[in-house]
């Protein structure tokens, strides 16, 4: 399945939202420009699990283990990996800013990105092979969306073999289907310690959405910078 829009419309524009798209794309292509080989910059801005659970550089880099979370959430290890995270950030994000506000949009989007990197740290916490990508972060927004709009629907390209079908699905079949994906993949593989994915992070985004999403929301839908 792969979604590309939903049916729910927003009354605010997302400022944050295309914003965020819009760096985490220029930042891959500077990675993609840059001089440094790709492996070189994920070890010196990633999230290194055995630096996060230390709280100290165990593996020298040149920023603290609290500004590589942040820094980790804006690179990304390919083509796919940023395309994919944008899509569904595009996709969900909007109506979770419009319900958040933009400021707490942003704020929750970094918690998640946070929740996500320390989640992966806890079951990898020796491990020096850095963290990059905003799927945490995204996740998260994720998370949010199943709790506040679980009936949306969900444009989605279905491909059964050489056939192919664009249905509306609600955004609970959808969502549910990708934490099925996360849940088999993060119980039968280990391999984040070969560089893989990071499974658990994305897990850990999630249930950081639907468990804190309603503390975030305003008492009344009023959007306020």
């Amino acid at each position: 399945m792969l979604p590309f829009k939903d049916d729910n419309p927003t009354s605010t524009t997302p400022f944050i939202t295309v914003g965020l798209i819009l760096l985490n794309v220029l930042i891959f292509i500077w990675e993609i420009l840059s001089p440094r080989d790709a492996t070189e910059i994920a070890f010196f801005y990633g999230a290194i699990p055995s630096n996060l659970m230390s709280f100290e550089s165990v593996h020298p880099q040149p920023v603290s283990p609290a500004v590589s979370i942040v820094t980790s959430m804006f690179l990304h290890g390919g083509i796919l990996h940023v395309a994919g995270n944008m899509l569904y950030l595009w996709i969900f994000g909007n109506n979770i800013e419009d319900s958040l506000g933009h400021l707490k949009f942003l704020l929750f989007y970094l918690f998640s990105g946070v929740v996500a990197a320390y989640s992966h740290a806890v079951t990898e916490a020796h491990s020096t092979i850095p963290m990059i990508g905003a799927s945490g972060a995204v996740s998260g927004i994720l998370g949010a969306y199943l709790l506040l709009f679980p009936h949306a629907r969900v444009h989605t390209l279905v491909i059964f073999g050489f056939f192919w079908q664009v249905i509306r699905i609600p955004a609970v079949v959808v969502i549910l289907f990708w934490v099925v994906i996360q849940l088999i993949s993060g119980i039968t593989t280990r391999a984040v310690q070969q560089g893989g994915v990071a499974w658990f992070a994305h897990l850990g985004g999630f249930l950081a959405g639907v468990l804190t999403i309603k503390l975030w929301r305003p008492a009344r839908k009023r959007i306020r910078w």
